[in-house]
């Protein structure tokens, strides 16, 4: 297993269940310090619609040249980007969004199944709540479209309610005290959220109670491929270079993904920086206790313990993780607004990291070309969403087993 992420632990915990005997190799000191550390928090199954949809290029022009823009984009000489930019556009089409979008949905529903099963099994504790998600929506444009949009939503089995404002309020009183015109929101009373890490660095022991090997500080510099199949990797550790030798590899590393397989490119996970700033609550009973989409902004809020976690924006600067406190700073900003006073600003932890983004939204899941080499990878800004589904329905192919969802598995 290479990786110890959400989609590299969750793998791990399932293959383990299935039988498999399993080594996880991660180049980090511990599980999740990259795209898992400090992620939105959000199981989000009623936001299936991919980011490549009918609507995005017109928005994506209307953000161009804004430094807080949801989207920031930087025109370089990369011919991956453009690759990329490329297939997402294509993307966009009715027809293609339209089935990228159910796609999502199923695994979606299965992964929070997943989720609640593996919970009540192994009684995991990460900052969970099941209050459910608002989609704030700010004006009777964005009211219309969610109503489509709930309409389309329970087409694919997933329930929400339209909220006025008095609803909004019902269900997060710290809403009240919100400055701006609230129209009202679509409430997703079945969704949930979390601490990603949290949740990784509790399956971790987990996983080592059932027998998982974990080797950190380990660096897969290349796959061994023998007689035409991968048969394990070559890694680098403090002590030195080593083999791994394995029936089956699984490859679980992000953005970096499409550097180890074989012919990766066709793989077209290019990394998308997300940024989030965690901040210490100080008036508990002012504060979120529901986890919010502000729709307008592609902005996430959710409480997390004594802490709210901030998130949100995406940037198009290839594998540059230097931090741009303009895109932080818009985060702040839009919190210190709407709840002023909540949380001790000052002591804002900030983060940003690499969402590893297919042009579809849809990850890869399933056989690579190469026989014996196993993916899951580029769950994009879901992967909290729908690592646990991904990592079962891996499990059931690996074994030779039907997964539940309808999703386009790699065979």
């Amino acid at each position: 297993m290479l990786g110890a992420g959400l989609a590299g632990v969750t793998s791990a915990w399932y293959l383990r269940q299935a039988g498999f005997e399993v080594e996880v190799v991660d180049r980090q000191p511990d599980a999740a310090l990259e795209t898992s550390f400090a992620n939105g928090g959000q199981i989000s199954v009623s936001h299936p619609e991919p980011w490549s949809n009918p609507s995005a290029p017109a928005t994506i022009i209307k953000w161009l040249g804004r430094a807080d823009a949801p989207l920031l984009v930087r025109p370089r000489l990369d011919p991956a980007l453009w690759r990329w930019a490329l297939a997402f556009a294509r993307e966009c089409l009715p027809t293609r969004s339209a089935r990228n979008t159910r796609a999502i949905a199923a695994l979606a529903i299965h992964s929070r199944d997943c989720l609640r099963a593996l919970r009540a099994q192994l009684g995991l504790c990460y900052q969970q709540r099941t209050a459910g998600i608002l989609h704030l929506l700010r004006d009777h444009r964005e009211l219309q479209a969610a109503e489509q949009r709930m309409a389309t939503l329970q087409q694919l089995g997933i329930a929400t309610e339209l909220l006025d404002r008095a609803g909004c309020e019902r269900v997060e009183p710290a809403l009240a005290a919100d400055p701006d015109e609230l129209a009202g929101a679509l409430y997703a009373a079945d969704d949930e959220s979390g601490d990603a890490r949290q949740f990784v660095q509790e399956l971790v022991g987990n996983a080592r109670d059932a027998g998982v090997r974990f080797s950190f500080d380990t660096t897969v510099s290349a796959l061994r491929i023998d007689d035409g199949r991968a048969a394990g990797a070559w890694v680098a550790t403090p002590d030195g270079r080593r083999r791994l030798d394995a029936d089956a590899v699984v490859v679980c590393l992000g953005c970096h993904s499409p550097a180890l397989v074989p012919g990766g490119a066709r793989l077209a996970i290019y990394p998308v920086k997300g940024y989030s700033v965690t901040v210490p609550v100080v008036r508990p009973d002012r504060a979120p206790q529901v986890s919010l989409t502000e729709e307008s902004r592609r902005i996430v809020c959710s409480r997390l313990g004594e802490q709210l976690r901030i998130a949100g924006t995406a940037e198009l600067t290839g594998f540059d993780l230097g931090p741009n406190r303009t895109r932080s700073a818009a985060l702040l900003a839009w919190f210190e607004h709407h709840f002023a006073g909540v949380a001790r600003i000052a002591d804002a932890e900030h983060w940003c990291g690499l969402r590893p983004t297919t042009p579809s939204n849809v990850p890869h899941i399933g056989a690579a070309a190469l026989p014996g080499l196993w993916l899951n990878t580029g769950h994009g800004s879901l992967g909290w969403t729908l690592a646990c589904g991904s990592a079962q329905c891996l499990a059931d192919l690996m074994t030779g087993r039907q997964p539940r969802p309808d999703f386009p598995f790699h065979r």
